[in-house]
């Protein structure tokens, strides 16, 4: 089901993740006009489950999201299919452009569009991507529990995640792959934790019955592995934003870039607020969601304040010289 989409909007959501939807379900909630345009690409469409979100453990992406559609809805939302290609300023507020020509007024953006996870050049990853290649271990920890895990090096945040990974197995192996072998403190952190290190480029995985058996390196050795974390790259989705010249930059923990925000969302550009993995690429479904709700919260108190404002304006003006 789409929705019709009308002329203007208070504030037109861009992305409609867990994020996204909350957001638009906190304005809908609080009388706003507003619509969510959704790409329908979400990030967790591998997993089969969505994980350690309350009351929701478990259920399918998909469901999650419709149930988010639903009650966005039930309160007069709007929720839209289409690709946003560009963002300007428009009168007193924006004007944002969809593929294929159309476009729509708001007086606020909630950007939520997420991230691409880029992942390593090995054979056979990108397929086992949500199933048994994984990378939070708060999202598939408890699924892959007491099995042989293998973590790949791909950035500074790898022998962290082995390190976490280990709370849920004894049975893990840090592959180095194309980065330098762990050394001081951090090899010290894995042989204390009995995190076994493989040196040596992987080439390849292992597949027997639609399963991961194992890790293959450059010189041939095989590896026995039932499950491998990796780390991504995060890549935001927010080249539309650049008209508004707000652009990514690299994250401060090393993994990959995010749009910046105050603790609220609010971004540098005045009327722009960002929730979700486009500005913490480690939130989960509940942070997205939790994240979008409070930065809709200080979105109606932005357009609260400016009704005020301008009623005030307006009685003033209408108001004999000196009277109160």
């Amino acid at each position: 089901m789409t929705d019709q989409l009308r002329d203007g909007y208070d504030v037109v959501v861009v992305g409609g993740g867990a994020a996204g939807l909350s957001g638009a379900l906190m304005l809908a909630r609080a009388r706003r006009s507003v619509v969510v345009i959704d790409a329908g690409a979400p990030r967790n469409a591998p997993a089969e489950g969505v994980h350690a979100l309350l009351a929701r453990d478990g259920m399918p992406p998909a469901e999650l999201l419709e149930r988010g559609r639903a009650e966005v809805r039930r309160y007069g939302g709007h929720v839209v299919t289409g690709q946003v290609v560009g963002a300007d300023r428009g009168g007193e507020g924006f004007t944002v452009a969809l593929a294929g020509g159309g476009s729509v007024r708001a007086r606020r953006l909630l950007v939520t569009t997420g991230l691409v996870d880029e992942l390593p050049d090995v054979p056979g990853l990108r397929d086992r991507w949500g199933r048994d290649v994984v990378h939070c271990p708060y999202c598939h920890g408890w699924e892959v529990r007491d099995r042989a895990i293998g973590v790949l090096a791909s950035g500074p945040l790898s022998v962290h995640q082995a390190l976490l990974f280990r709370q849920w197995s004894a049975d893990v192996t840090f592959f180095s792959h194309t980065m330098p072998a762990p050394d001081g403190e951090q090899a010290e952190q894995l042989a204390a934790r009995g995190i076994a290190v493989v040196r040596g480029e992987v080439a390849s995985l292992e597949i027997s019955d639609d399963r991961l058996t194992g890790v293959r390196l450059a010189d041939g050795t095989l590896v026995g592995r039932e499950v491998l974390a990796v780390a991504p790259r995060a890549a935001v989705r927010a080249g539309f934003l650049e008209g508004l010249g707000l652009r990514p930059t690299a994250h401060p923990a090393g993994a990959g870039e995010h749009v910046p925000a105050d603790p609220t969302g609010r971004t540098a550009v005045p009327g722009v607020w960002v929730a979700g993995n486009v500005t913490d690429p480690s939130a989960a479904n509940g942070c997205a969601a939790a994240a979008g709700a409070a930065a809709a919260a200080q979105i109606n108190a932005d357009l609260v304040a400016e009704e005020i404002r301008e009623a005030a304006a307006a009685r003033r003006s209408l108001s004999p010289a000196g009277s109160v």
